[in-house]
């Protein structure tokens, strides 16, 4: 508990909305209701459906993991981790499937929001380290 308390709570903030997104993420359409859109996503590199289908639980359970590393993470290097794979998925889905930049809640509004939330995160740990070696 105290590693949380020695935060500032712009830094819990981004931690908290992170780790939400990854866990929600990879709990809800990953795991417990296997979106079709996720699959039919993926499908475009993993071509058998059912290997799709097990990719996408597995990427599943590789979300919620990441979103708990999220929580505690000390170092800022994960936090640009989570940039550049933001940014990645967001070459993904224009290469594969564009038409879903134009739905509501698209993936540009979510992930261009995280790289936000994460770009925070860097500077508030940064902010944070800073003090410590003045203290």
């Amino acid at each position: 508990m105290g590693f949380f308390l020695k935060q500032t709570p712009a830094l819990l903030l981004c931690r908290f909305a992170l780790a939400f997104s990854w866990i929600y993420q990879g709990a809800v359409p990953k795991i417990a209701c296997q979106s079709s859109g996720e699959i039919d996503l993926l499908g475009h590199v993993i071509p058998v459906y059912q290997w799709a289908c097990e990719a996408v639980f597995w990427i599943g359970v590789a979300e919620i993991v990441f979103g708990l590393f999220l929580l505690v993470a000390r170092w800022r290097w994960v936090f640009w981790l989570n940039v550049v794979t933001l940014a990645g998925l967001l070459l993904f889905v224009a290469l594969f499937e564009p038409t879903m930049y134009s739905l509501p809640f698209n993936p540009l509004t979510l992930n261009v929001s995280l790289i936000a939330l994460s770009v925070i995160a860097v500077l508030e740990l940064k902010k944070s380290k800073a003090q410590d070696l003045t203290e």
